[in-house]
């Protein structure tokens, strides 16, 4: 199988792990931000940075990941409610992992929130994938 055939192969799949790393960014940064100059609790630093990530992902992945072709109000808002929904679910996941490995066994912060944003960015893969984008792509 040559380059061209593989890059067709996983069209979807290379735009997800690059923005799948600046979404990443975007929160970890934003968290360490809250976290650390603005010291603000961890808790409330994760909510913060799940939020403002969450927007870059919806933008970036409905634009350039799964070329979404929803062009009528309802069928946005439809896709952003379903996708900020699973992103919920796997913030409460992020918050959960901050909140047990940092805040009550005390584990360094920045190495639990890589980790648990490794899990997160598999999970918001998956979801997108076979639920919230695919409904608009004729699939």
């Amino acid at each position: 199988m040559n380059l061209k055939m593989l890059i067709g192969k996983y069209n979807d799949i290379i735009p997800y792990v690059i923005f799948g790393i600046l979404t990443t960014l975007v929160n970890i940064i934003i968290y360490w931000i809250c976290a650390h100059p603005l010291k603000m609790p961890v808790i409330l630093s994760t909510i913060f940075a799940w939020i403002l990530s969450v927007l870059f992902a919806y933008i970036t992945n409905r634009k350039w990941v799964f070329h979404s072709d929803a062009k009528e109000i309802n069928d946005i808002f439809s896709e952003m409610f379903y996708f900020f929904s699973a992103r919920l679910a796997t913030g409460l996941l992020d918050w959960g992992v901050m909140f047990i490995f940092v805040d009550i066994l005390n584990l360094n912060d920045m190495v639990i929130k890589i980790l648990s944003n490794v899990i997160v960015v598999v999970l918001n893969y998956v979801a997108s994938k076979t639920f919230i984008f695919k409904r608009n792509r004729g699939e």
